[in-house]
């Protein structure tokens, strides 16, 4: 930490040497080093890269040619890409650097994103994009950490606009590079999901109860993009266990709401092989952006706005059956121990009575059609209390400490007192 920060510095050479010149200046001025990888497919520009296009084709197993004559600009860039992230990848496997910084429109973008998967957590990423925030990036494709800044102003050439971009970029990605902090694996990581606490409450108890036994705990928000971030670490095997409580963004994905984490949620851990505890907390809930007009919020039915951010309607019994359904195909699928803690009496704060996504008959749809499409494999726990209630924490807690005796958890080295 504190050290000079080597970043990898994607654009393309042909179009945009200005800009990447003005960026590997500006890592220079805050104390970094810029090493260039050339993904143009056309003619060399005023920058001479440390990484030429030629090597980023034959990555790909291609010849710069062969790019050219792939068949378009779609299935060039897309080899592109993969010979980029491969020898990004290699790049940082051998310490040569820190971190990445990439400049592109919707092409450099598309390429931008293969690389940043191709790095692991905690490397700094940083893309400057003329689409950067946009709906048009699939939330499966954007890494957990990846920082993007808009790239203002400057499709075509340089102007004071698009350098305060671009200055704040580089400065950013030095910064990171010399202050990262890479996920340390000190203790065993549990991954969780909930909502905040006035939704789903368990990870105030369940926490410190984890703490003592000497696991550190990482819980993620679950509006799309935390549980993009949590699937992705579950997929590369960062976590011990996970407590997947919060199901919200399944709900949503099945119902179409754009708050959702993909369609492969609830599936990298099983895949995994990672003894999952999972709940289906908030799964009686959709949820639709407050600021945008939504079809759905005008229906006779169970409706929360959440902040000016976020609303939600309670979802019909039929929803909630299907729901029920795809969890139960996702978790038979498991490779590894999988319990399903079943809270008969609700699975949020808002679904108690009197309050407005209360729907009991729609409770009781979804649990009837749990019970009857319950894989073998899992270990199906019915509990007679709410997500809520501390029966419930207990529960998971009580799985989780004949998982770590069985030998099917890792035990922590140090519990604490």
């Amino acid at each position: 930490m504190g050290g000079r920060a080597n970043v990898l510095l994607i654009g393309t050479a042909d179009t945009k040497s200005p800009e990447l010149l003005f960026l590997r200046d500006c890592i220079l001025e805050a104390g970094g080093a810029a090493v260039f990888m050339d993904v143009g497919v056309l003619a060399g520009g005023a920058y001479a890269p440390e990484i030429s296009n030629e090597e980023v084709a034959a990555a790909a197993g291609a010849t710069l040619e062969g790019v050219k004559n792939s068949g378009d600009e779609n299935s060039a860039m897309a080899l592109m890409a993969e010979g980029a992230a491969i020898i990004a990848a290699r790049l940082h496997a051998q310490g040569r650097i820190d971190g990445m910084l990439a400049l592109g429109g919707t092409m450099g973008t598309d390429l931008a994103l293969d690389v940043a998967a191709a790095l692991p957590l905690g490397v700094p990423k940083c893309l400057v994009s003329t689409v950067a925030h946009s709906h048009l990036l699939p939330p499966e494709r954007i890494t957990p950490d990846l920082m993007t800044i808009l790239w203002a102003g400057g499709l075509y050439g340089l102007n004071a606009i698009c350098r305060s971009a671009l200055a704040q970029a580089a400065g950013a990605v030095v910064g990171a590079c010399r202050l990262a902090r890479p996920p340390s694996g000190e203790r065993p990581l549990v991954g969780m999901t909930s909502l905040g606490k006035s939704c789903l409450a368990y990870m105030e108890t369940l926490l410190p109860a984890l703490d003592r036994r000497g696991y550190e705990v990482a819980v993620f928000h679950t509006t799309g993009m935390g549980g993009r971030a949590f699937e992705a670490l579950a997929a590369e095997g960062r976590f011990v266990a996970v407590m997947d409580f919060s199901l919200q963004e399944l709900a949503n994905h099945h119902a179409g709401s754009v708050v959702t984490a993909g369609p492969s949620r609830l599936e990298a851990a099983g895949k995994r092989g990672v003894p999952q505890i999972v709940a289906p907390g908030a799964v009686d809930m959709i949820d639709f952006p407050a600021w945008r007009p939504d079809e759905k919020a005008s229906e006779t039915r169970g409706f929360h706005a959440h902040n000016r951010l976020i609303a939600s309607i309670a979802a019909t019994a039929d929803e909630r059956r299907g729901v029920a359904r795809l969890i139960a195909s996702k978790l038979a699928r498991a490779k590894g121990p999988t319990a399903y803690i079943m809270p008969l009496r609700g699975v949020e704060a808002w679904d108690r009575p009197g309050e407005p996504l209360h729907d009991a008959p729609a409770l009781q749809a979804f649990i009837d059609e749990a019970r009857a499409c319950a894989a073998a494999n899992i270990e199906f726990v019915e509990l007679d209390a709410h997500i809520n209630d501390a029966a419930f924490s207990e529960a998971a807690l009580s799985i989780f400490d004949a998982w770590v005796s069985a030998g099917l958890v890792p035990k922590a080295e140090r519990a604490r007192a």
